[in-house]
């Protein structure tokens, strides 16, 4: 199912509005669905008032984290869509570039010297900041060594980003040895992936920075528009191909590098949405880089909600559910369709 309508302003509205809807029903039932539970009607405004007890747990608690979940999930769909624009790759994900193994390994260097703790000198801001920095050591690393002749070549970026990675994934593995039984349980379930509690200020926070890197992906939409032709194509209608893929890649790797901060490598969220709203919506990404902001939101809130519950009292890394669910959906997909993938 791919649509092939050319992109009206009716077109763009109503589909933000459907998609925003979803977004709004995936919030409520991340907030009323968990271990205890309300209806939905108790949420809604002049609805019954909720006890001390339960406004603990549904507002202080739980809506801060679908609220994170929703930001986290938007964060990583936009990164996958501009990747997959920029190396015009469908297997490309927001983690392919390397940032995601630089803040890996500061997340966990920073579990490593207990730094995680309450008790520690940044407290629980200890582990998002050292990631956040290695994420950004990553970066400025993987840009310096892909920069030739003043050039930053796509497949030179790519093949340093999967050294990269395997670089850090060597360096996680070690550091995994040599760290205790408390900080190897803790240093797991960071990779692989849960949605924090940041309070309302931090996920204000990543929601501003996330809608901020957002907009100016859009403002080259059309630009991405013209790369499906490839880069001399879209040099030819007057495209400034070095300053897009420049700016892609930092303004990707900054998504990516602070939901990886955050939460830790969460999977498929970056690759599974981009593709499927590039089959449903088609390849405008005047349309897609909106959608995906949207829709990823939808995908992990839902994702984050089965993992609360599906084990109840117990809790899965939200990165275990969207691997599970993304990776059979994924191929299934691709059986469907067979080879049969392009970008214009």
């Amino acid at each position: 199912m791919r649509s092939s309508e050319p992109l009206t302003q009716g077109r763009l509205l109503a589909w933000t509005l459907v998609l925003g809807a979803a977004l709004a029903l995936s919030v409520l039932l991340g907030v009323a669905w968990g271990t205890s539970s309300l209806s939905l009607v108790d949420l809604l405004p002049g609805g019954p008032p909720l006890s001390e007890q339960a406004r603990a747990v549904f507002v202080d608690v739980r809506l801060p984290r679908v609220l994170a979940a929703a930001v986290l999930g938007g964060a990583l769909s936009v990164a996958g869509v501009v990747f997959q624009a920029l190396l015009r790759n469908p297997l490309a994900d927001p983690y392919v570039l390397g940032v995601s193994g630089g803040a890996s390994i500061g997340g966990v260097l920073a579990l490593l010297l207990g730094l995680g703790g309450a008790a520690s000198l940044l407290g629980e801001l200890a582990v998002p900041a050292f990631a956040f920095l290695g994420a950004l050591g990553a970066l400025f690393l993987i840009e310096w060594v892909a920069t030739v002749g003043g050039k930053l070549t796509v497949y030179t970026v790519l093949l340093t980003g999967a050294i990269f990675n395997a670089f850090a994934a060597a360096l996680i593995y070690f550091i995994q040895t040599i760290a205790s039984l408390e900080q190897l349980h803790a240093i797991v379930f960071y990779l692989m992936g849960s949605v924090p509690l940041l309070g309302y200020r931090g996920v204000g926070l990543l929601a501003a920075a996330s809608v901020l890197a957002t907009v100016a992906l859009l403002s080259m939409a059309r630009d991405y528009n013209a790369l499906t032709i490839g880069e001399e194509g879209a040099a030819q209608l007057g495209v400034d191909v070095e300053r897009i893929k420049r700016r892609t890649f930092v303004l990707g790797s900054l998504l990516t590098g602070l939901a990886v901060s955050v939460a830790g490598l969460i999977g498929f969220v970056g690759l599974v949405v981009p593709h499927l709203l590039r089959l449903l919506l088609g390849p405008d990404h005047r349309l897609l880089l909106p959608a995906a902001l949207l829709g990823g939101g939808s995908f992990l809130v839902l994702a984050d909600l089965v993992a609360r519950v599906v084990v109840a009292p117990g809790e899965l890394p939200v990165g275990v559910v969207t691997a599970l669910v993304g990776g059979p959906f994924f191929l299934s997909l691709l059986r469907r369709r067979g080879a049969r993938y392009d970008f214009s």
